[in-house]
């Protein structure tokens, strides 16, 4: 199969369609994060190395990231940071994670060493923690800071308002807790918990100038979260996947429904069956809002020949940004989400795109016969 791949990477080079590579996409608007990571690229450095250096980036300066990953970002309803993190090695399909940990900086570095030293995928909690200052050899240290303390006692005075519980007395929507299960009517709490606002992660999509995928993701995880709440951030084909064969992909969203359905598995998938990457992502976001129409979520993908794309569901709008030697350093843009339930509308995208997907292999097929 990666035989397969290198093939189909040169047709197009012989072909004259361009291999755009290397390339990075990552969600939202983070142009510092892309241009570190495509700067390991073009420095010799591989994808798996891109996407660590990317979500590190974030990590290390939460403010040029709207503070929601890292130290000073998004803490639980207990007032602490804690971060999820991966990394997913499109060549071996092997992948490093850490859900949970706490008071370790770098969470990305510390997946990475799941990934590279250890035969686990995740580790979580203290002793994921325990695992980055005694092997890693990373500081454990104060994640907190005035920021996000700030935040933190705004949130309590506006009576700990959005939260994450439900069917609990005293009613979550107007009070502060501590909760305790309610015996009476259920208390469903529809408070808005998503937003742009309060997105939670920096997904990440790196391929290499032949091809070699990799993905990842961080995060703090939403904002004012229960204690000990782990998203989709740290899940293999939920928060980010990535298969050489194919591409990559990485979500970001309302990670608790997300996780339930592999976003980034379904879009890498997709691609797989000839989907272009926009298709591909709005198709496994539709699965998702047809169960769930409340919620809200962004899929980007890549080929590993350097096509993209991005489809998002239940915000006005998102960002995104990509570097590859076209664009002449990180460009951002914004993307309106026109994602919809409708099996109609998404069957006429689908077609389309596989209608387009046969013009160029016929092209290609005829530049080479005639």
């Amino acid at each position: 199969m990666r035989l397969l791949s290198v093939y189909f990477i040169f047709m197009h080079l012989i072909a004259g369609e361009g291999v755009n590579l290397p390339l990075v996409i990552v969600t939202w608007e983070y142009p510092n994060a892309t241009d570190k990571a495509y700067g390991i690229l073009t420095s010799g450095g591989s994808s798996v190395d891109a996407v660590e250096e990317g979500c590190t980036f974030c990590e290390d300066y939460p403010s040029k990231c709207r503070y929601s990953v890292g130290f000073e970002g998004k803490v639980d309803e207990n007032g602490e940071a804690t971060l999820d993190a991966m990394i997913m090695d499109g060549t071996t399909l092997n992948v490093g994670a850490v859900g949970g940990i706490r008071r370790i900086k770098r969470a990305t570095t510390v997946a990475r060493h799941v990934l590279d030293y250890t035969r686990h995928s995740l580790l979580v909690g203290d002793q994921a923690t325990d695992f980055a200052k005694d092997f890693v050899g990373l500081p454990e240290e104060d994640l907190n800071t005035d920021y996000n303390r700030e935040v933190f006692e705004s949130w309590k005075d506006e009576n700990c308002q959005p939260n994450f519980w439900m069917n609990v007395q005293p009613d979550p929507t107007e009070n502060c807790g501590p909760y305790s299960p309610s015996d009476q009517d259920k208390v469903v709490n529809l408070k808005e918990t998503s937003s742009p606002s309060n997105h939670d992660t920096i997904g990440i999509v790196a391929v290499d100038s032949v091809g070699n995928v990799a993905s990842a993701a961080s995060t703090n995880g939403l904002n004012h979260k229960i204690p000990g709440r782990v998203g989709d951030s740290p899940i293999p084909g939920a928060g980010s996947y990535a298969d050489n064969d194919v591409g990559g992909a990485a979500a970001t969203g309302d990670g608790d429904v997300m996780i339930r359905f592999l976003p980034s598995y379904q879009t890498v998938e997709n691609m797989r069956n000839g989907m272009d990457p926009k298709t591909a992502a709005s198709d496994a976001l539709r699965r998702i809002a047809v169960k769930y129409p409340q919620y809200m979520g962004a899929v980007i993908g890549a080929t590993n020949d350097g096509e993209y794309g991005i489809a998002c569901y239940g915000y006005e709008e998102v960002q995104y940004c990509t570097q590859d030697p076209k664009s002449g350093g990180p460009y951002c843009r914004d993307v309106t989400c026109d994602v919809t339930t409708s099996t109609s509308a998404c069957l006429q995208s689908i077609a389309l795109s596989w209608w387009i997907s046969v013009v160029l292999i016929s092209a290609s097929l005829s530049a080479h016969l005639f």
